[in-house]
């Protein structure tokens, strides 16, 4: 059995609130899939007012639009990402992948010092 560190990162202000990270990461990539907020909630079982709140937050704490929302009838609406957002998806995305890779690294240093063999 080969054993893992999982790691949960997040982006946060001086003030300790929670600006990015894996649910919001989550949601930004389903509007783009579903063109849609509420679609986006929906595929992530989350209530439409809740999905709001975290596009409100990223709204207030981020200088860049990052959500761009269309009236309009059947067909003529939509929701889109800015080429900010998806920057910010893809930057924190290599960020997870690299602080896990490392975590996994250190794991094997630390705890299996003949890292040749898996844990």
């Amino acid at each position: 059995m080969k054993l893992h560190v999982k790691t949960k990162t997040w982006i946060e202000n001086d003030n300790h609130d929670l600006l990015f990270g894996k649910g919001k990461t989550d949601l930004l990539e389903l509007i783009e899939e579903e063109g849609s907020i509420a679609g986006a909630a929906q595929r992530l079982s989350m209530n439409y007012k809740k999905a709001w709140t975290h596009i409100k937050i990223l709204r207030k704490h981020f200088a860049d639009e990052l959500v761009l929302s269309k009236k309009g009838g059947s067909g003529a609406g939509g929701t889109t990402l800015t080429p900010t957002a998806r920057s910010l998806i893809k930057n924190y995305r290599t960020l997870q992948d690299d602080i896990e890779s490392y975590a996994n690294h250190r794991f094997r240093e630390l705890f299996d010092p003949d890292s040749q063999k898996p844990l």
